[in-house]
């Protein structure tokens, strides 16, 4: 804090059991408020009457404590409460505020049938007590009720569907966040572990046929395997950092992207891919969805390349217009690359929905020439946040 500055007072509500305690407390402080002429002045009543009337009051409001647990039980008790209080006592306070604090709770918390048959009740009463003669309330009293329980329980039920659905987003947001975890770590894990079965089978194969001049490639097949499994180990630390708690610092890897495509070439051509990437069109740094998205698809791709078709050579085509990145994977393999781990079309079917997810679109399948094609098409006009 600068020397001289004042603190500012920062008055939060009260929440939980004290925000109920709360309600109750500043209720009762209004009841009693407008009931204390039954305490001073000329006595129109007798003393146990209005201890009588004291005692119902007290336990009307205290029972809003326990308003939010129980609501309709606690609102068909203050109901009762406030009717006997209107019968015993001389003495009109406005203990009717606490029945409308509770059936506006009722609603609100979803029990409409609960709120309508008491705020109906409520009226039938009063009505019933007006046809036998009370003459404190008249029929325009009874319509003006009738209203405000009315407007009291629709307000409940308005409430209560604005919580459903904040709930319902919540849960959807989280959803999507979940299913985009997943496919995160489907493409990571798969791809790499892709890439370490390829190669140590690969030097398994050369160590059995010769096993004095397949040691060097096995050494050569290790260090690839190493340096793809430490790449797939940074991949899933970013992946999984957004689970991280917020006040950790633990440093995280950058998001992959197209200018990690070296990396992945790399790695590819090491478990026996000869890859060829051609850029064409605009330069410049991608929006950050639309860059993963397009690595991704690449990645996959090439994993689907060395674990299905039995390619040699893989060409991939990235062309960036003005408003959308193309990307094109070509294989001259013959096996089915639509298969993915024992799921036909799963790893093609996440590719898909990456580009529809951005508002593109993808496709693949075989060339009438042999070989295998994916091709996907995102544009940047979907509100994708570019890298700040």
């Amino acid at each position: 804090m600068a020397p001289g500055a004042v603190p500012r007072l920062r008055l939060r509500p009260p929440r939980g059991r004290a925000a109920d305690a709360a309600l109750a407390f500043g209720v009762f402080v209004l009841v009693a408020v407008g009931t204390l002429r039954s305490l001073i002045g000329e006595r129109e009543e007798s003393w146990p009457a209005t201890v009588l009337g004291w005692t119902l009051i007290t336990a009307a409001c205290a029972a809003l404590y326990f308003c939010r647990r129980r609501p309709v039980v606690v609102a068909a008790f203050v109901l009762a409460a406030t009717a006997v209080y209107y019968l015993v006592s001389v003495y009109d306070g406005p203990l009717m505020v606490a029945f409308v604090v509770t059936l506006y709770v009722v609603a609100s918390q979803g029990h409409l049938q609960a709120a309508v048959a008491l705020a109906a009740l409520t009226v039938i009463s009063t009505g019933i007590g007006t046809l036998a003669g009370n003459h404190d309330v008249n029929g325009v009293a009874v319509f003006m009720l009738a209203g405000w329980l009315v407007g009291v329980v629709a307000l409940g039920w308005v409430r209560h569907n604005r919580l459903v659905l904040a709930r319902e987003t919540e849960e959807r947001a989280a959803s999507e966040e979940r299913l985009r975890i997943a496919r995160e770590l489907h493409d990571v894990v798969g791809h790499h572990l892709s890439l370490i079965n390829v190669q140590s089978a690969a030097a398994l194969r050369r160590l059995h046929k010769n096993p004095a001049k397949g040691a060097q490639s096995a050494e050569e097949a290790l260090g690839a395997i190493k340096d793809t499994s430490r790449e797939a180990l940074r991949e899933l630390r970013a992946t999984l950092g957004v689970l991280r708690q917020v006040d950790e610092t633990a440093p995280i890897a950058p998001p992959a992207g197209l200018d990690r495509l070296g990396e992945l070439v790399a790695s590819a051509r090491l478990a026996g891919l000869d890859v060829r990437v051609r850029f064409s069109g605009e330069q410049g740094q991608l929006p950050t969805e639309v860059d993963l998205a397009a690595y991704r698809i690449i990645q996959e791709s090439l994993t689907n390349v060395s674990r299905h078709t039995h390619a040699t050579a893989v060409t991939v085509r990235i062309h960036r217009g003005a408003r959308q990145v193309t990307v094109e994977i070509t294989d001259n393999g013959h096996g089915p690359a639509a298969a993915d781990g024992g799921t036909p079309g799963s790893g093609i079917r996440g590719m898909r929905e990456r580009a529809h997810a951005l508002g593109g679109e993808l496709t693949a399948g075989p060339r009438p020439d042999g070989g295998f094609t994916v091709r996907g098409r995102i544009p940047y006009t979907n509100g994708a946040r570019s890298p700040s």
